[in-house]
Protein backbone atom coordinates (compact mmCIF):
# COMPACT_ATOMS: atom_id res chain seq x y z
CA UNK A 1 0.00 0.00 0.00
CA UNK A 2 2.60 2.49 0.69
CA UNK A 3 4.27 1.83 -2.13
CA UNK A 4 1.07 3.27 -4.13
CA UNK A 5 0.97 5.93 -2.10
CA UNK A 6 4.20 7.15 -2.84
CA UNK A 7 3.52 6.16 -6.83
CA UNK A 8 0.62 8.51 -6.69
CA UNK A 9 2.50 11.89 -4.87
CA UNK A 10 5.42 11.28 -7.44
CA UNK A 11 2.72 11.55 -10.41
CA UNK A 12 1.42 14.60 -8.57
CA UNK A 13 4.65 16.21 -8.29
CA UNK A 14 5.17 15.25 -12.00
CA UNK A 15 2.04 16.31 -12.94
CA UNK A 16 2.03 19.52 -15.38
CA UNK A 17 0.87 22.64 -13.56
CA UNK A 18 -2.35 23.24 -15.82
CA UNK A 19 -3.22 19.19 -14.82
CA UNK A 20 -3.00 19.88 -11.25
CA UNK A 21 -5.44 23.46 -11.55
CA UNK A 22 -7.54 21.40 -14.48
CA UNK A 23 -11.28 22.45 -13.29
CA UNK A 24 -14.84 21.35 -14.97
CA UNK A 25 -16.01 24.27 -17.34
CA UNK A 26 -19.15 23.21 -17.85
CA UNK A 27 -19.69 22.71 -14.05
CA UNK A 28 -18.32 26.60 -14.05
CA UNK A 29 -20.78 27.75 -16.42
CA UNK A 30 -23.66 26.10 -14.68
CA UNK A 31 -23.19 27.40 -11.99
CA UNK A 32 -22.39 30.82 -12.87
CA UNK A 33 -26.01 30.70 -14.64
CA UNK A 34 -26.66 31.44 -11.05
CA UNK A 35 -24.31 34.31 -10.38
CA UNK A 36 -25.18 35.82 -13.79
CA UNK A 37 -28.12 38.07 -12.51
CA UNK A 38 -25.45 39.67 -10.29
CA UNK A 39 -22.33 38.92 -11.24
CA UNK A 40 -22.56 38.90 -14.94
CA UNK A 41 -22.35 36.28 -17.68
CA UNK A 42 -18.60 36.71 -17.44
CA UNK A 43 -17.81 37.87 -13.91
CA UNK A 44 -18.07 41.43 -15.04
CA UNK A 45 -20.16 42.94 -12.16
CA UNK A 46 -23.57 44.46 -12.45
CA UNK A 47 -25.93 46.14 -10.76
CA UNK A 48 -24.23 50.00 -11.50
CA UNK A 49 -21.40 48.93 -9.56
CA UNK A 50 -22.79 47.75 -6.22
CA UNK A 51 -21.84 43.99 -7.83
CA UNK A 52 -18.62 43.49 -8.01
CA UNK A 53 -16.38 42.18 -10.94
CA UNK A 54 -14.99 38.77 -9.96
CA UNK A 55 -13.31 37.73 -13.67
CA UNK A 56 -9.32 38.12 -13.31
CA UNK A 57 -9.39 37.70 -9.91
CA UNK A 58 -6.82 35.17 -7.96
CA UNK A 59 -8.87 31.81 -7.62
CA UNK A 60 -7.48 31.60 -4.16
CA UNK A 61 -8.73 34.61 -2.98
CA UNK A 62 -12.11 34.34 -4.27
CA UNK A 63 -12.46 31.06 -2.56
CA UNK A 64 -10.93 32.74 0.68
CA UNK A 65 -13.77 35.19 0.29
CA UNK A 66 -16.34 32.12 -0.19
CA UNK A 67 -15.30 30.65 3.14
CA UNK A 68 -15.86 34.17 4.70
CA UNK A 69 -19.50 34.31 3.39
CA UNK A 70 -19.86 30.20 4.65
CA UNK A 71 -19.08 31.17 8.23
CA UNK A 72 -20.31 35.05 8.59
CA UNK A 73 -16.98 36.22 9.14
CA UNK A 74 -17.58 38.68 6.51
CA UNK A 75 -21.41 40.00 6.69
CA UNK A 76 -22.61 39.62 3.25
CA UNK A 77 -26.47 39.03 2.83
CA UNK A 78 -27.06 38.67 -0.60
CA UNK A 79 -24.74 35.78 -0.80
CA UNK A 80 -26.45 34.30 2.32
CA UNK A 81 -28.61 32.23 -0.09
CA UNK A 82 -25.30 30.84 -2.00
CA UNK A 83 -22.85 30.65 0.23
CA UNK A 84 -23.30 27.17 1.70
CA UNK A 85 -22.31 23.74 1.84
CA UNK A 86 -25.23 22.82 0.14
CA UNK A 87 -25.36 25.18 -2.67
CA UNK A 88 -21.24 25.43 -2.97
CA UNK A 89 -19.12 22.43 -1.80
CA UNK A 90 -15.93 22.52 -2.16
CA UNK A 91 -15.96 21.09 -5.66
CA UNK A 92 -18.09 24.16 -7.15
CA UNK A 93 -15.93 26.71 -5.39
CA UNK A 94 -13.00 24.76 -7.18
CA UNK A 95 -14.21 24.99 -10.35
CA UNK A 96 -16.46 28.35 -10.48
CA UNK A 97 -12.82 29.94 -9.27
CA UNK A 98 -10.48 28.88 -11.39
CA UNK A 99 -13.02 29.87 -14.35
CA UNK A 100 -13.84 33.12 -13.18
CA UNK A 101 -9.31 33.55 -12.53
CA UNK A 102 -8.96 32.71 -16.31
CA UNK A 103 -11.39 35.20 -17.36
CA UNK A 104 -9.69 38.16 -18.94
CA UNK A 105 -12.13 41.37 -19.77
CA UNK A 106 -10.95 44.11 -22.70
CA UNK A 107 -11.73 47.32 -21.71
CA UNK A 108 -12.37 48.27 -25.50
CA UNK A 109 -13.57 46.58 -28.87
CA UNK A 110 -10.84 45.39 -30.98
CA UNK A 111 -10.61 47.26 -33.97
CA UNK A 112 -13.19 45.10 -36.69
CA UNK A 113 -11.23 44.03 -39.87
CA UNK A 114 -13.06 43.38 -43.30
CA UNK A 115 -16.42 41.58 -42.96
CA UNK A 116 -17.80 41.35 -39.58
CA UNK A 117 -19.35 38.44 -37.70
CA UNK A 118 -22.11 39.83 -35.65
CA UNK A 119 -22.10 36.63 -33.82
CA UNK A 120 -18.34 37.39 -32.91
CA UNK A 121 -18.84 41.02 -32.69
CA UNK A 122 -21.44 40.35 -29.61
CA UNK A 123 -19.34 37.86 -27.20
CA UNK A 124 -16.57 40.55 -27.62
CA UNK A 125 -18.89 43.03 -26.98
CA UNK A 126 -19.90 40.83 -23.62
CA UNK A 127 -16.29 40.73 -22.08
CA UNK A 128 -16.23 44.71 -22.67
CA UNK A 129 -15.79 46.35 -19.46
CA UNK A 130 -14.60 49.84 -19.04
CA UNK A 131 -15.03 51.60 -15.29
CA UNK A 132 -16.61 55.08 -15.48
CA UNK A 133 -14.60 57.81 -14.65
CA UNK A 134 -14.87 59.10 -11.17
CA UNK A 135 -14.63 62.50 -9.76
CA UNK A 136 -11.64 63.85 -7.64
CA UNK A 137 -8.44 65.14 -8.52
CA UNK A 138 -6.47 62.39 -10.08
CA UNK A 139 -2.72 63.19 -9.44
CA UNK A 140 -3.71 63.53 -5.33
CA UNK A 141 -5.12 60.48 -5.90
CA UNK A 142 -1.93 58.55 -7.54
CA UNK A 143 -0.03 60.07 -4.59
CA UNK A 144 -2.55 58.77 -1.90
CA UNK A 145 -2.70 55.73 -3.69
CA UNK A 146 0.91 54.86 -3.95
CA UNK A 147 1.07 55.87 0.11
CA UNK A 148 -1.64 54.26 1.43
CA UNK A 149 -2.68 51.10 -1.41
CA UNK A 150 0.10 50.28 -3.26
CA UNK A 151 2.57 48.44 -1.20
CA UNK A 152 -0.29 45.38 -1.01
CA UNK A 153 -2.37 45.89 -4.12
CA UNK A 154 0.32 46.87 -6.93
CA UNK A 155 1.77 50.00 -8.08
CA UNK A 156 -1.12 49.99 -10.62
CA UNK A 157 -3.84 47.92 -8.58
CA UNK A 158 -2.65 44.71 -9.87
CA UNK A 159 -2.88 43.10 -7.06
CA UNK A 160 -0.22 40.82 -5.37
CA UNK A 161 -1.58 37.04 -5.23
CA UNK A 162 -4.21 36.94 -2.03
CA UNK A 163 -4.62 41.00 -2.22
CA UNK A 164 -7.45 41.28 -4.90
CA UNK A 165 -6.70 43.86 -8.04
CA UNK A 166 -8.04 47.00 -7.64
CA UNK A 167 -7.66 48.09 -11.10
CA UNK A 168 -10.79 47.64 -13.29
CA UNK A 169 -13.30 47.13 -10.34
CA UNK A 170 -16.27 49.64 -9.65
CA UNK A 171 -15.51 52.33 -7.84
CA UNK A 172 -18.79 52.39 -6.00
CA UNK A 173 -18.08 49.12 -4.48
CA UNK A 174 -14.58 50.07 -3.94
CA UNK A 175 -16.43 52.94 -1.73
CA UNK A 176 -18.68 50.52 -0.11
CA UNK A 177 -16.05 48.45 1.19
CA UNK A 178 -14.36 50.89 2.71
CA UNK A 179 -17.37 52.09 4.54
CA UNK A 180 -17.35 48.30 5.51
CA UNK A 181 -14.03 48.34 7.05
CA UNK A 182 -14.95 51.55 9.23
CA UNK A 183 -18.01 50.08 10.03
CA UNK A 184 -16.22 46.90 11.16
CA UNK A 185 -18.64 44.45 8.94
CA UNK A 186 -15.61 43.50 6.68
CA UNK A 187 -12.38 42.27 8.22
CA UNK A 188 -9.43 44.11 7.18
CA UNK A 189 -5.85 44.02 9.30
CA UNK A 190 -4.75 47.87 8.92
CA UNK A 191 -8.62 49.45 9.14
CA UNK A 192 -7.38 51.61 11.70
CA UNK A 193 -4.60 52.74 10.15
CA UNK A 194 -5.88 53.57 6.52
CA UNK A 195 -9.69 54.18 6.74
CA UNK A 196 -10.80 55.40 10.50
CA UNK A 197 -8.81 59.09 9.48
CA UNK A 198 -9.55 59.37 6.00
CA UNK A 199 -11.77 61.69 4.61
CA UNK A 200 -14.54 61.24 2.19
CA UNK A 201 -11.94 63.61 -0.36
CA UNK A 202 -8.97 61.34 0.02
CA UNK A 203 -11.18 58.48 -1.03
CA UNK A 204 -13.13 59.99 -3.77
CA UNK A 205 -9.50 61.06 -5.45
CA UNK A 206 -8.02 57.59 -5.00
CA UNK A 207 -10.93 56.66 -6.17
CA UNK A 208 -10.82 59.01 -9.51
CA UNK A 209 -7.29 57.39 -10.15
CA UNK A 210 -8.36 54.07 -9.54
CA UNK A 211 -11.40 54.75 -12.49
CA UNK A 212 -8.55 55.76 -15.01
CA UNK A 213 -5.85 52.78 -14.65
CA UNK A 214 -7.65 50.59 -17.37
CA UNK A 215 -7.92 53.40 -19.49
Amino acid sequence: MRWVLVLAAAMLIAAPAGARDAFDEFNAKDIMRTCAPCHGEFGQGGGGGVYPRLAGMNAGYLTEQIEKFKSRERENIPMIPFANDRELPARDIRDVTRYLAEIKLATRLPEAAGSVDGLERLMQAKLIMQVPRADGDIDRGKQLYGEQCGVCHGREGQGRVTKPPLVGQFTDYLLAQVTAFKKGTRPHPDTEELFINAGRRDMDDIMAYMSVLDD
